[in-house]
């Protein structure tokens, strides 16, 4: 299953848990994944999503001010979540070892490595946790991954895009990043439209 995910699929995922690293928060949230696609400007949801003004710098800037600050988590229920949360993306074709070396055996690397963020850095244990390490994905956002692959299969579709993350996304209907969308006017059912619209023309595993 892990070779249904396209290469900017899987660079979705894994992008992910930068963006909650550079915020600085966990765990990584539907609200991160969404942070992750619109990092491509020229992607279909960005542009979709262009015309009611929602971009990466909007996105960033309603989770900041949403999310608060969260405590360091105590190191060995990371460590199981962490082995809980690979279970768990393995099961739906996600081994996020393996996407990081296919990436940076296409890029070089350090390609997964992200420009830091221009926002101070916390200091004390909370810094130091965050400056490295696997940050487990909440079970919504697992959830979302999970209806990916049913909207793929849905369509009859052999891979797994960013698109079809964006419809498992709005398929699943109450994380941050929907409520994100919806309180800025956007229209899910007509997004779902143009993703779905979009699917249509692409060359399966691009």
């Amino acid at each position: 299953m892990f070779e249904r995910f396209t290469h900017a699929a899987r660079e979705a995922v894994v992008g992910a848990q930068h963006e909650a690293r550079e915020l600085g928060q966990a765990p990584i949230g539907t609200q991160h994944v969404l942070l992750s696609l619109l990092a491509d400007r020229d992607s279909a949801l960005a542009r979709a999503l262009a015309a009611d003004g929602v971009d990466h710098a909007f996105v960033r800037a309603e989770i900041v001010r949403r999310v608060p600050a969260d405590a360091a988590p105590d190191n060995a229920a990371v460590a199981d979540r962490d082995a809980e949360d690979r279970e768990a993306l393995k099961a739906i074709g996600i081994d996020l070892d393996k996407v990081r070396k296919a990436i940076e055996e296409s890029f070089g690397p350090g390609a997964l490595h992200l420009p830091r963020s221009t926002t101070p850095k916390r200091r004390g244990l909370f810094g130091r946790f965050y400056a490295s390490g696997h940050i487990p994905f909440t079970p919504r956002n697992k959830k979302v991954l999970e209806l990916s692959l049913r909207e793929a299969i849905r369509l009859k579709h052999d891979h797994i895009a960013p698109e079809h993350i964006a419809l498992g996304m709005i398929r699943e209907g109450e994380g941050l990043a929907v409520q994100i969308l919806t309180e800025r006017g956007v229209d899910l059912v007509r997004l779902r439209e143009t993703l779905t619209r979009s699917l249509s023309f692409q060359i399966p595993g691009a």
